[in-house]
């Protein structure tokens, strides 16, 4: 039997793995570190474009058996695609003073980026399970080499090798958890398996059973969802997370700490959106919530080096993120009010954090020397009075991250969770993120009131390359755009 393709449909994905190729022939035949930036930033632009274009609005699919597809082109993987394309954009641009100094080879590190973009194209849309862990995989087994770019530094390489180690661990239990769901119900494709966790199955020798009342069923759901919660750091899964933004690139661990954990986020929202109960899921969810931004918030109180401080706020973000999909046990059907409000508090949140997350790495990038780490905390005391809008930019950010105006984007972002959260009658899981939001102000305040206070040492200001203050101008006006008008973000992550 012969199955046509959708290519339109492909198109975002076919742009996004051209990328790469073009990336690896511009740097063989030319060998110009301008040309090779040139080639990946025109892809991910092409790419985000393409993405929007394609699935804005439409409803295509391809790779269909039946009624159920695996690819799915539609209003939630534009958004995606965009995201990632955008983000893949906004780290070349940070990467380039990294490249011109000779940290890392211009091809193999566009390439890997580019890699790592379709990846994250391809999770958008990903219409089974299979299609999900890969594009999953995909995007993240570029970032291990990513990690350990910056040469002779054992730093770089300890965070590489604990990333893969964990990551490794991470995808095995996702594949047993998907392995013993297949066990059960023979169904691979999200929007089948959902019905037949929810039906009858028949066992050798015994009468139908439903499939929710076996015990494989509910272990092959708690090792999937965990083993998903290690891309967006979520505790127990979290202790790679500061180690690895520590050690890599700044760029990279901006790479990391965003899209990384958008993707994450998105292979979470597709099971538990689609397939997996609710009434499963969401105990599961909402105690890895609570965790990890109770963790995340304390721990980060005792932070002293800049990137370990935004690894382990990023950490709470997490928990933040992972709230509103916590409330979804009392949710009323796949089709209620409080379920569509909580799917959309999520994916706003995210789009929220992944702004002013960018906001914030740019601004440490713009800060540093392109070789150096994040340093310590009290090394950017005064940096706001020698690069006054810099200063102003990370302020902005970290206070948006804390929620507070005028970083109106994280303001609302938390009001969209807690009002989910009181909308699915989860008013003490409220009541958690509305606590933890004030230990974060601890650490978040702080930081930015050490970039205002004088500095005894007196260091002179540096020149910032253009394309890390273009990222970081683009970025914060972004974030203050989508302050003013938070009902654009929630409608379209509504969509």
């Amino acid at each position: 039997m012969t199955q046509a393709v959708d290519h339109v449909a492909l198109l975002p994905g076919y742009l996004a793995a051209g990328t790469a190729v073009l990336v690896l022939l511009a740097d063989l035949f030319v060998a110009r570190r301008v040309v090779t930036l040139a080639v990946a930033a025109g892809g991910a632009v092409a790419t985000a474009v393409a993405a929007i274009v394609v699935g804005a609005g439409s409803d295509r699919s391809t790779f269909c058996v039946g009624d159920a597809c695996s690819y799915l082109a539609n209003d939630r993987s534009a958004l995606v695609a965009a995201l990632f394309g955008f983000l893949t954009l906004g780290v070349l641009g940070l990467s380039a003073p990294l490249l011109r100094a000779g940290v890392a080879p211009a091809g193999e590190y566009c390439f890997l980026l580019a890699c790592s973009m379709t990846g994250g194209v391809v999770l958008g849309a990903a219409g089974d399970v299979v299609t999900l862990i890969i594009a999953l995989e995909t995007l993240t087994l570029p970032l291990y080499v990513l990690v350990g770019m910056r040469r002779q530094t054992v730093e770089s390489a300890a965070a590489a090798v604990t990333f893969f180690v964990v990551s490794v661990v991470a995808t095995a239990v996702s594949l047993l958890g998907a392995a013993l769901l297949y066990a059960v119900t023979g169904r691979l494709h999200l929007s089948t398996l959902g019905p037949a966790l929810t039906g009858d199955v028949s066992l050798a020798g015994g009468a139908p059973v439903r499939a929710l009342d076996l015990p494989l069923t509910s272990v092959g759901i708690a090792l999937l969802v965990l083993g998903l919660a290690f891309k967006v750091a979520a505790v127990p899964f979290h202790a790679w997370a500061p180690p690895t933004y520590d050690g890599a690139p700044l760029p990279v661990a901006a790479y990391l700490s965003t899209a990384s954990k958008l993707g994450g986020v998105v292979a979470i929202l597709a099971v538990v959106t689609v397939a997996l109960p609710p009434a499963v899921t969401g105990p599961i969810l909402a105690a890895l919530a609570v965790l990890t931004m109770t963790v995340g918030n304390l721990v980060a109180l005792r932070q002293i080096r800049m990137t370990r401080l935004l690894a382990w706020s990023s950490v709470a973000q997490a928990g933040y993120i992972l709230a509103p999909l916590g409330a979804l046990a009392l949710a009323d059907g796949r089709t209620g009010d409080a379920f569509s409000t909580a799917v959309t508090a999520a994916v706003a949140y995210t789009v929220f954090f992944v702004v002013l997350e960018l906001g914030a790495f740019a601004a440490v990038v713009a800060l540093r020397e392109p070789t150096a780490d994040g340093g310590r905390i009290d090394s950017y005391r005064g940096a706001a009075r020698r690069h006054r809008w810099i200063g102003a930019a990370l302020a902005l950010a970290l206070i948006g991250l804390a929620g507070l105006p005028p970083g109106l984007a994280g303001l609302f972002a938390k009001v969209a969770v807690v009002r989910s959260l009181l909308t699915g009658s989860s008013g003490w899981l409220a009541v958690v993120v509305a606590l933890n939001a004030v230990v974060g102000l601890a650490y978040y305040v702080r930081v930015a009131a050490l970039l205002y206070a004088p500095d005894p040492l007196d260091r002179p200001a540096r020149a910032v390359p253009w394309p890390v203050a273009g990222v970081l101008l683009l970025a914060t006006a972004f974030a203050l755009a989508i302050g003013f008008a938070p009902q654009l973000v929630l409608d379209w992550a509504a969509g």
